[in-house]
């Protein structure tokens, strides 16, 4: 398949059941939340879900995280500097050419390299900025959710002759009880020109979205915790879109249903996608 030519709208509808969907670092990693009270997860928590079925997929990731790691690269910049050539890394033309090549979310998201030159002569080091196709938004729930959290023991010390149970033997774990979430994105084909980003990319962007959560389980999110319940995929006819990101994202409705007042399953709720003329959404249904 050839470079991207037409702009790409995307939805995803998430289901959380007794679930961290994305805790908060600085509110002691309880589930985050706005203000208003809507459940959040971070755009860059869900980059990372989606870089990590790319990875399953055999596709090229500059950014892996270490418990996903497929090489022996331990940071970026040993991984650009192991996998790029002395030329590529010297010329930034040259650069974003064989980095996008090589690595499926710079040609996606875009990547910073700016790496210092590590003490040698001024003008060594690298800044190359490269600005990718494929924006994501944050997930917000359709409605407050409330959270639940419990204190938890460990059974054994962590440290001395065992005899003495440590200070660290206490901690907390916190959830979401219930909560469904959506979050939108879109894919630039300008930008898509770009970088490369061609129309099989988006077909394994689009496979990553359906299967977000597999092999995602851990203590704070259980398997079958978290489900990608639809997906909803606008493909425009042209590459400026035959409308708006804003108003194509607003044809996606989902609202619980009449005369429920405390939803606690996808089921309890109502999705609709508005008919705009002349583009009709591909609706696909979670794994």
């Amino acid at each position: 398949m050839g470079v991207l030519d037409r702009k790409i709208d995307f939805a995803a509808i998430v289901s959380v059941r007794n679930a961290n969907p994305n805790g908060d670092p600085l509110n002691g990693n309880r589930p985050r939340v706005t203000y208003d009270g809507l459940g959040e997860i971070s755009d860059v928590c869900i980059k990372r879900k989606i870089r990590n079925r790319l990875l399953e997929r055999g596709e090229g990731i500059f950014v892996q995280s270490d418990d996903y790691r497929v090489d022996d690269y331990r940071s970026l910049r040993s991984r650009a500097e192991g996998e790029l050539t002395k030329d590529e890394l010297k010329d930034p033309n040259k650069l974003r050419e064989a980095a996008c090549r090589k690595w499926y979310d710079v040609r996606a998201f875009g990547q910073v390299f700016a790496f210092s030159g590590g003490g040698r002569r001024k003008g060594d080091g690298i800044s190359v900025g490269i600005r990718g196709p494929v924006s994501i938004h944050p997930a917000f729930s359709v409605l407050p959710v409330s959270t639940s959290s419990i204190q938890i023991t460990k059974s054994v010390s962590g440290e001395g002759d065992g005899s003495k149970r440590a200070s660290d033997t206490m901690g907390m774990k916190h959830r979401v009880d219930h909560g469904v979430y959506v979050f939108y994105g879109s894919v630039n084909p300008q930008l898509a020109k770009a970088t490369g980003f061609t129309a099989e990319d988006a077909e394994s962007l689009k496979h990553a979205l359906i299967h977000l959560f597999d092999n995602d389980a851990s203590s704070a999110r259980p398997e079958g915790s978290m489900e990608v319940c639809r997906v909803v995929w606008w493909e425009h006819s042209n590459p400026s879109g035959q409308y708006s990101s804003a108003k194509v994202h607003r044809s996606l409705s989902v609202r619980p249903k009449p005369g429920v007042t405390d939803p606690r399953d996808i089921s309890d709720y109502v999705i609709d996608v508005a008919e705009l003329d002349g583009l009709k959404p591909e609706v696909i249904d979670g794994n």
